[in-house]
């Protein structure tokens, strides 16, 4: 299977480059898979499509301000400007971290950094594939509150920002409402859609809600740099399920009610830990799981996610989910309607 037949035409216009001043006013296409068709809706209506007993997923990963703007140290003199996005801390280290670093050619090992004028140092130590480097950082204080204060939200690129604007626009916005657990360096966006009022309305139906936690992390917004998909090879993102979450997504199962993944993200979770009896486990664990058309779902029954780049994996989720062609006939009818694209854009309800 070829990257190439995933593909469509979007204009540049329909990328979102703001959010909607209220959240759960964003529009939605409901894609009925059994029918093969699809209808225009709104996310208001998302809780009237569920039934009671219905379980809810969603992921409580927290993006925190991962982009760092720095400078490269030569000679003790500060030089040209750098950004290194942190991808995800190396295990059993201090403070080392696999980043996305631009420009990646001009970082070799040695290399010294500085971040946030000196509060934040770095040195490369190796150098990994596709612009990124491993850098030890050293501070003087916490870590993560460091970073915390002088770091950026890390939008996409499609996302076009003055840096001044970054914190003021994007930093209360680009974040779930029922965000909790650090550690995404994006979000995950079906869940933006969500308010307190939504969530009180599926309680009033009887539907019920479950957290775990997937940090969003370089799989999920990595290229497919090969054109036979077979090929690709997804970096790992760290996910967790408690046992309380896991009992209540099998009690529903045991029943046949729904179990509906909120984003992506949470889909890969949740099929990370089924079993072959298509029970969920229980577990702290990593994932290099690529779902792609062909693959047999265990978990998930329904799917709300937001609209993606051609030729991505995350395309390539929903075209398993729901069959090639009806996703792609689905979003050449969401771009003729003028839907909103990609993170701060319109969603998708699969059932």
């Amino acid at each position: 299977m070829h990257i190439s037949e995933f593909d469509y035409e979007l204009p540049d216009e329909l990328i979102a480059q703001e959010p909607l001043t209220r959240r759960d006013r964003s529009r939605m296409l409901v894609v009925d898979r059994a029918n093969q068709a699809w209808r225009d809706s709104s996310f208001a209506e998302f809780p009237t499509l569920l039934n009671t007993g219905d379980v809810v997923v969603i992921n409580n990963t927290r993006v925190f301000p991962a982009r760092l703007i720095g400078r490269r140290v030569v000679n003790g003199e500060r030089g040209a400007l750098v950004e290194a996005l942190l991808v995800r801390r190396i295990e059993d280290t201090a403070n080392e971290w696999e980043v996305l670093a631009k420009p990646g050619r001009a970082l070799k090992i040695g290399a010294e950094l500085e971040f946030g004028q000196g509060r934040l140092r770095g040195a490369v130590t190796a150098i990994v594939e596709a612009g990124r480097r491993h850098i030890r950082f050293e501070c003087d204080g916490d870590f993560d509150r460091v970073v915390d204060e002088i770091g950026n939200t890390p939008l996409p690129p499609y996302i076009k920002r003055a840096r001044s604007e970054e914190r003021r626009l994007d930093e209360p916005r680009y974040q779930t409402v029922f965000a909790r657990e650090r550690g995404a360096i994006a979000a995950p966006t079906a869940g933006l859609h969500f308010t307190p009022r939504i969530f009180e309305e599926l309680r009033a139906r009887g539907v019920k809600l479950v957290e775990i936690t997937h940090h969003v992390g370089y799989a999920t917004f990595q290229p497919v740099r090969v054109e036979r998909i077979e090929a690709h090879a997804i970096a790992s993102e760290s996910y967790e399920i408690s046992g309380e979450a896991a009992a209540t997504i099998n009690e529903a199962k045991r029943r046949s009610n729904r179990i509906v993944a909120i984003g992506t993200t949470t889909a890969r979770a949740l099929e990370s830990a089924a079993d072959p009896g298509r029970s969920i486990r229980a577990e702290r664990c990593s994932t290099e799981l690529f779902i792609y058309p062909g693959y047999q779902f265990r978990a998930l029954d329904a799917l709300l996610t937001n609209f993606h780049l051609p030729r991505s994996s995350l395309l390539l989720l929903v075209s398993a989910f729901a069959g090639r062609d009806l996703i792609l006939n689905a979003y050449r009818h969401a771009v003729a309607q003028r839907y909103r694209f990609y993170s701060y854009g319109d969603c998708m309800l699969i059932v």
